[in-house]
């Protein structure tokens, strides 16, 4: 039975490869991008959540007969009678409420800005007129001529 011999060459070529690669990923503009986004993304959701919990929540405990959402809850009576926060549940759902909609928002605005910029370039691209080749321009101008004559000899 012949046993494989593994080439010591191999392993620093896959490794500086597969090194090579992820540098590659890295270094994109997409993933900086995307990296960036998730970054100011944890910091806006600190922002909604510091919004929801101490400035929406309490104006809305205080509208509906002074209820405290933080404390809105109950507890199972059986086992070791656990506590359901029902309060931290609907902060949640208004935070992610909030976020979506400001997601939403920012998407729809650079949707709008790509569709007037694509529409500005379209009417560009209509005022100017077709650039022709030259060796079309003077096909088109040898055909042009060679119908010319042939209307003037069929006239006589």
């Amino acid at each position: 039975m012949a046993t494989e011999t593994k080439d010591p060459q191999k392993k620093p070529n896959a490794i500086s490869r597969f090194f090579g690669e992820f540098k590659e990923f890295i270094s994109k503009g997409n993933v900086l991008d995307m990296a960036v986004g998730v970054v100011v993304g944890s910091a806006f959701t600190a922002i909604v959540n510091a919004l929801v919990d101490n400035v929406l929540m309490p104006l809305v405990g205080a509208v509906i007969a002074g209820i405290n959402f933080q404390d809105l809850g109950f507890h199972i009576p059986w086992g070791n009678h656990p506590y359901i926060n029902i309060g931290a549940f609907l902060s949640a759902v208004i935070t992610f409420l909030i976020t979506a909609f400001c997601v939403f928002l920012i998407v729809k605005a650079v949707n709008t800005m790509r569709n007037l910029t694509f529409k500005k370039k379209e009417e560009e691209k209509k005022e100017e007129p077709e650039k022709v080749a030259p060796d079309i321009a003077l096909l088109t101008e040898i055909r042009d001529l060679l119908k010319q004559q042939q209307n003037e000899e069929t006239k006589r």
